[in-house]
């Protein structure tokens, strides 16, 4: 069977040989792997693992793309102004959360004025060409094919920042529906481009980070007026292509889950446990309407203790694949505490409680 294959059966929740398998790594994750014996980057980490996916592209438009000044900078660190006009304090070397300073796009009028007619004269920031070409091998080998991209809330919070975004929410609903609606719109105009260029994806994989670990940041009544609309435009975008649609958020999002199935969202990933997510709770009462993938606790991960992680796969697992509607990831993604001799054990035991 092959990776297309499963994926597809996943979603139609019939019979698989296997459950379908993907994950992320810390770029410093894959550092340590390569001194401990991995043999290659973060590709064959993938490979190994026997991974099913294949993505073509990552769209997430800016309102002035290419621009990255640097404004100052120490031997740990530099502030940086973005291609959001945003300015952020980053590591350097190694990853974590910037420190946001300001956000350009502050008031309704920036926004108006500036960010607004900048976002929709943008060009396609993506190569189509490329994305055309991954596709074929995708294809080639056997995988599920996706485009992938940021979604409307995600986007808002990168342009207005958190605290804007959530008063405009309250103040000015239809300044928040108007970021939303723009972005959407030139990131579908760029999925059109990869499509015209001949890629059939299978798939649409959708970011967007809208919640803390207890709730999402703004309640459902709100999200399903001002953001949900363009997530079911997404949805109905894809669906009319033959496309299924995976939505990755991060938190504690149980109580939504009802409007992700509303807005026809096929798939939701990566169900954090961090956050209090938990798929031996959520499967058995919405496993049947919106397929589960991830779960698989990094923190649990980073101890390396095998019996630890291995009873939760083993039992995450038996609730997800009851369902027929589960594929495997981590919870986000594999962090460096994690050894290379323990990913390898993660890996088998995989491959034991995975098959049907």
């Amino acid at each position: 069977m092959t990776g297309c294959e499963r994926v597809n059966r996943m979603f139609a929740r019939q019979d698989q040989d296997r459950v379908p398998r993907c994950d992320a790594y810390w770029p410093e994750t894959i550092a340590r792997w390569q001194r401990e014996g991995l043999q290659g980057d973060h590709n064959d980490a993938l490979r190994l693992l026997g991974a099913d996916f294949q993505p073509l592209c990552w769209s997430w438009p800016a309102p002035f793309h290419g621009q990255r000044t640097v404004l100052t900078q120490d031997a740990e660190t530099e502030t940086v102004r973005d291609a959001w006009g945003g300015v952020a304090r980053f590591w350097k070397g190694r990853s974590g959360t910037p420190e946001h300073i300001s956000f350009g796009c502050d008031t309704r009028e920036v926004w108006d004025k500036t960010y607004r007619p900048a976002m929709l004269a943008a060009p396609i920031q993506i190569d189509t060409r490329l994305a055309a070409l991954r596709f074929q091998d995708g294809r080639r080998l056997g995988k599920w094919t996706h485009l992938s991209g940021v979604e409307g809330f995600e986007a808002l919070r990168r342009l207005i920042g958190d605290e804007a975004c959530l008063i405009a929410m309250i103040e000015d609903p239809d300044w928040v529906r108007d970021i939303v609606r723009v972005h959407t719109d030139i990131v579908l105009r760029t999925f059109e481009a990869v499509l015209a260029e001949g890629a059939q994806p299978d798939g649409l994989w959708i970011y967007g980070d809208m919640a803390y670990n207890h709730a999402t940041m703004c309640s459902p009544a709100m999200y399903r007026d001002l953001v949900w609309p363009d997530h079911k435009r997404m949805a109905d975008w894809a669906h009319t292509r033959g496309m299924k649609v995976i939505y990755h958020t991060d938190g504690c999002v149980s109580g939504v889950l009802d409007l992700y199935v509303e807005a026809g969202f096929d798939c939701f990933q990566p169900i954090e446990a961090k956050a209090g997510m938990d798929i031996r709770k959520f499967a058995p009462t919405h496993g049947s309407r919106l397929a589960m993938f991830g779960n698989i606790d990094v923190m649990k991960m980073g101890t390396n203790d095998l019996d630890l992680i291995e009873e939760e796969i083993r039992t995450k697992f038996a609730a997800g694949m009851a369902t027929r509607g589960y594929a495997y990831h981590s919870d986000h993604s594999v962090p460096p505490q994690v050894s290379w001799a323990t990913y390898k054990a993660i890996i088998s035991f995989v491959e034991r409680y995975g098959r049907y």
